[in-house]
Formats: structure tokens, C-alpha cells, sequence
């Protein structure tokens, strides 16, 4: 069950990572410009935000599986009309339409292990996730510069379609349905409600917010870094997806990492650390974007280090916000996800505006966010008096 939920994850990874090499190519064979071409990555993180509030109340009425079958069959067929999209204009409003699909799994994965597991258990199990999952990442970047060198731009979103049916196979012959309580009728003003009770929950939105805010400047540092690397610091197709191998690898390893020190620490602990550690290396690239000091090394480095550290804050925060919806676990993981896709939606747009040929505009964003992130959970969730130690 774990390494399925956890293919069906990896459709945002392969959705978001997959074509980045091809950007500048996509660009020059659609004639946009590099704000344009970016917007294809924030059109697709606005509607993973808008589009995982509606399956969250779904999911809590109808159960997990229904949903989630669709929405694979729905992403399925749109990004069939990725691959033939006549113009920029038409593909980022196809890439919209295409989350929509993809987002279903994102809700619906995370409400099916808060289904299974208690909140501690639950941060190992996606620490595992991360590590089943994190090999599209690795491999994303690299299998999409490759088929992009040999059949073009257009074979990266027939595989994405071909990838999607073999998880709804998967899905829909080999997991039992997992929902066991099942929420009231459907009606707009009970899930206006819900949300409303959801956005005044003081832990959770700390932990919501605090965990969306770091993950955006992950999403900075892939709206930007296909052209940084390869236009500014001249990296080949190729080499840089394997420089955004090295960083996924990082990512994985550090949740694995995780896994070991929740069985001595509580996850608000490790949260704290990881944060603190990713507005250090926040600053530090900010620093030598600057200065030019260092030059590819002193971004790459920094980068790495700030890269891991959200293999511990992605876990950690989202077991912290989900911990106490156990009856709503669709609504409260459909607002966590919508929360961390509009905010990543922010910096992508922020770095393709602020674009200027330097990694500066990266690294100002990327920092602003770690630096945002470490303050929001200081604020929202202060540290409690007693040892946080299992």
C-alpha cells in the first residue's frame, strides 16, 4: 500500500520536474518569453491549490478511492493535451486542468495514512514516502532530458499520461478502500464551515503555514533553477539534472534521517531544527548571490544544504497540522496542500518576474521564505516547556 500511495505521489514530482530541462527549448519553439514559460509551473500550482479544496470534502463523504480514480483519469487524458498543445497560451491553461487531476492524489494519499496510522506513526510513514517517491524527482529532470534530446518536449507529457493509468490500475485492483467514518451530506455553506474552523485552529495553521512557507522556496529554486544553471552558469541539459538528482537526493536521504530520530524525538522538535537550519542556508546563499562569492559552488552548496533540511519539515509539519483531524483528515489535508500550492505559486511567479540572468532573484526568495517559515512556527506554535522526546 505504501509504495503505490507513494507512485501516485510522485505524479507531482514527475508532473513539476520532468520537463524542466526543456524549458528554454519549450520557449524558443512556442516564442514566449521566460516569464511566460514559468507561468506553465504557476498555473499548475494554482490549480493543485484550488483544485485539492474540492476533493477534500469529497473524499471525506464518498471515501478515498472513487475520488482518487478519478482524478487519475482525468490527468490522464489532459496531459494528453499537453503533449499537442498548439501554443503557450493553450498549454498553460491545459497544465491548470492538468493539476486539477494530479491534485487528487496529493489530498487524498496523505488522508488515507492519517486513515492508517496514528500522528507519530504517520511522520515515519511519509518519511518513507518521501523515500519511495524520491526517486521521481532523481530520475525526472534526467528521463525527461533524455526523451526531450531524442523525441522533443511533447514525449514528456505522453509519458506523464502513460504513468497515470498505471497507478490507476494499481489503484483501483490492489487498495481497499480506507475511509471508516464517513462526514455528513455535502452542502457549501458545511464545508465553508469546515475550512473556517480549520483556518481559526491556531496549530494547525502554524504548522500549515510554517511547513507551505519552506516548501515554496522549494518551489522557487524549481521555477528558477533550469535557467540559472543553464543559462547563467552554462550547465548542459543533462549535467543539470543531474545537479537536481543531487538535491532530490539530499531531500530523500534527510527523511530518512527523520525516520530514525522520530523514534527518540517528537516531530515538533525535529520541525524546529530543520527550520532553523534552512534559514541559515537561506541567508548563506542569499549571501553569495550577492557577492558573487564562490561563484557556482557558493549557490550549489547552500543550496543543498537548504534542500535537505525539507526532508525533515515536510513530514513533520504535515503530521503536526493533520494530527487533530482525525474525522476530517480530507478537509485538513485538502487545506494544507491548498495552502502550500498557492504559496508556491507566490515565489514561482516572484522569481520569473524578478528574473534578471543571476541566481540573485532565486536566492532572495528562496531566503525570504526559509527565514518567513522558521518565524510563522515560532509564532503560531510556540515551543512547549517540556522536553519534546518521545
Amino acid at each position: 500500500m505504501v509504495f503505490t500511495l507513494a507512485a501516485v505521489i510522485a505524479i507531482g514530482p514527475l508532473s513539476i520536474d520532468m520537463y524542466l530541462p526543456s524549458l528554454p527549448a519549450m520557449q524558443a519553439h512556442f516564442g514566449a518569453d521566460a516569464a511566460a514559460t514559468q507561468l506553465t509551473l504557476s498555473a499548475y500550482f494554482i490549480g493543485l491549490a484550488f483544485g485539492q479544496l474540492i476533493y477534500g470534502p469529497i473524499t471525506d463523504r464518498l471515501g478515498r478511492k472513487r475520488p482518487l480514480l478519478f482524478g487519475l483519469g482525468l490527468y490522464a487524458l489532459v496531459s494528453l493535451g499537453c503533449a499537442l498543445a498548439p501554443s503557450m497560451d493553450s498549454l498553460i491553461l491545459l497544465r491548470f486542468l492538468q493539476a486539477l487531476g494530479g491534485c487528487a492524489g496529493m489530498v487524498i494519499t496523505r488522508a488515507m495514512v492519517r486513515d492508517c496510522f496514528p500522528p507519530q506513526e504517520m511522520a515515519r510513514i511519509l518519511s518513507t514516502l518521501v523515500l519511495i517517491m524520491g526517486v521521481a524527482p532523481i530520475l525526472a529532470p534526467l528521463l525527461g532530458a533524455q526523451i526531450y534530446l531524442l523525441w522533443g518536449w511533447s514525449a514528456i507529457f505522453f509519458l506523464m499520461s502513460a504513468f497515470s493509468l498505471l497507478c490507476f490500475a494499481a489503484i483501483a485492483w490492489g487498495i481497499p478502500e480506507t475511509s471508516r467514518n464517513r462526514s455528513d451530506a455535502l452542502s457549501l455553506a458545511g464545508i465553508l464551515a469546515g475550512y473556517v474552523r480549520l483556518l481559526g485552529h491556531r496549530r494547525f495553521m502554524g504548522y500549515a503555514l510554517a511547513g507551505g512557507v519552506a516548501q515554496s522556496g522549494m518551489f522557487a529554486y524549481i521555477s528558477a533553477s533550469s535557467f540559472v544553471f543553464i543559462e547563467v552558469y552554462g550547465l548542459s541539459p543533462s549535467h543539470f539534472g543531474w545537479l537536481f538528482g543531487l538535491n532530490a537526493f539530499g531531500l530523500i536521504s534527510a527523511a530518512q534521517v527523520n525516520s530514525f530520530m522520530l523514534r527518540r524525538y517528537r516531530a515538533e522538535r525535529v520541525l524546529r531544527m530543520a527550520l532553523t537550519v534552512n534559514a541559515a542556508c537561506g541567508i548563506a546563499m542569499l549571501l553569495t548571490a550577492a557577492t558573487g562569492f564562490g561563484g557556482f559552488w557558493g549557490i550549489v552548496v547552500p543550496l543543498f544544504c537548504g534542500m535537505s533540511s525539507l526532508g525533515f519539515s515536510f513530514p513533520n509539519s504535515t503530521a503536526g497540522a493533520m494530527a487533530p483531524f482525525g474525522d476530517r483528515a480530507g478537509m485538513a489535508a485538502a487545506l494544507l496542500g491548498t495552502l502550500q500550492f498557492a504559496l508556491a505559486s507566490v515565489s514561482g511567479a516572484a522569481v520569473g518576474v524578478l528574473f534578471n540572468s543571476t541566481a540573485l532573484p532565486m536566492a532572495a526568495v528562496m531566503c525570504t521564505c526559509a527565514l518567513s517559515a522558521r518565524l510563522l512556527l515560532q509564532w503560531l506554535v510556540p515551543a512547549p516547556v517540556a522536553p519534546l522526546v518521545k
